[in-house]
């Protein structure tokens, strides 16, 4: 399996002019982040608060500062 994502793909060609391969950008960086890693930390953030509401002790990072 690894072999055949390794492999290169053929050359597409659309009337003769030849496709760029497809490559991860910033832009895609940036938007996985936004979609992925805010998500995930709001749901941490969220969590975090509840069990320090419920329990009393803080478990967060910005406990130690």
């Amino acid at each position: 399996m690894l072999e055949k994502m390794k492999r290169q793909r053929d050359e597409q060609t659309v009337m003769g002019h030849r496709l760029e391969e497809p490559r991860f950008t910033l832009w895609a960086a940036f938007w996985a982040l936004v979609y992925v890693g805010l998500p995930v930390a709001v749901v941490g953030l969220i969590l975090d608060v509840l069990v320090q509401w419920v329990t009393g002790q803080c478990l967060g990072l910005w406990c130690y500062f």
